[in-house]
């Protein structure tokens, strides 16, 4: 399958490669002369621009990480909207179902098909090709981009009504930045009255404590402070803002994740946007007074 990529950054550039690995004719764009060249050398082509993309294939696929991004390279001058073969945009961004409904509606005028397709999985699941790929769009166009898809990970099919894919996806990583602070705020407590936290991780993962953080976060980047899980910090204030927006714009209850958005937004504070997302534990880590995991497990911060 020909295919445009635009967006070659930490979960794009991989997603591509895989593309390429799996056969697909791959035509690649991004700001980046080095990461373009990367993959050129791999059996991908080189274009100019969105535009250059969207002029010499049918479906073009977009990595990018802001909304403003992705409405800019899907109908911004010299954008997708602008090119000359392109049938389908898929975007496997994520920019909230309201940004997804406005680049959808932009697009229908030139009679382009839109694809929500967000993933989650962070960049390992991307190198392994086993992300949750989730889809909003016309049926007929999901079965003609569902091989492609597949290359990148597990395909779900959420609905043809535009921006569900995004719903999915804010539903998704609302709970994943939930997981990460609830563990955090858990295992600090233990530290703190002298538990070990190693012990507590593998507890908390041998019952019903166990989530994403507690086998996956913890024990690969916060037990030795490695902090290089692969998502930034930014990304997933980022996501937790639209989750709190669409929740909101529904009228429903938000206890949970306004609490949840509040402990995120001190973490973009004091660690800043491109920290790695597991890096949230060290605001709560100041405030108690203790540090978890290192070469000695837990000891007091000085």
């Amino acid at each position: 399958m020909e295919i445009g990529f635009i967006g070659l950054g930490k979960m794009g550039f991989p997603m591509a490669r895989r593309l390429i690995e799996a056969k697909h004719q791959l035509t690649v764009f991004d700001t980046r002369k080095e990461a373009v060249d990367k993959l050129v050398a791999l059996g991908a082509q080189a274009a100019s621009s969105p535009k250059d993309i969207a002029d010499r294939c049918e479906t073009a696929m977009a990595s990018l990480p802001s909304l403003q991004a992705s409405l800019e390279v899907a109908t911004g001058a010299g954008g997708v909207i602008e090119g000359k073969r392109v049938k389908r945009f898929i975007d496997l961004s994520t920019v909230g179902s309201h940004m997804a409904t406005k680049i959808h509606g932009l697009l229908a005028k030139k009679k382009i098909i839109q694809l929500d397709s967000p993933v989650s999985g962070g960049v390992g699941g991307a190198e392994k090709g086993t992300l949750a790929v989730m889809v909003s769009g016309p049926r007929a166009d999901f079965e003609i981009a569902k091989p492609a898809l597949a290359v990148i990970g597990k395909v779900f099919f959420i609905g043809e009504k535009p921006g569900s894919a995004q719903t999915m996806k804010l539903a998704n990583n609302f709970l994943s930045a939930t997981a990460m602070v609830a563990t955090s705020e858990a295992v600090v407590m233990g530290v703190k009255s002298g538990l070990d936290p190693a012990v507590m991780i593998d507890v908390i993962n041998s019952g019903s404590g166990l989530n994403t953080a507690s086998r996956d976060k913890f024990p690969r980047a916060v037990l030795p402070r490695t902090f290089d899980f692969g998502f930034a910090t930014g990304l997933m204030v980022k996501d937790v803002r639209l989750a709190l927006e669409e929740m909101k714009s529904l009228g429903l209850s938000m206890e949970v994740a306004e609490a949840v958005g509040r402990l995120w937004e001190v973490v973009i504070r004091d660690q800043g946007p491109e920290s790695d997302f597991t890096e949230a534990i060290k605001p709560i880590e100041k405030a108690a007074g203790v540090i978890v995991g290192g070469a000695k497990g837990a000891h007091a911060a000085k």
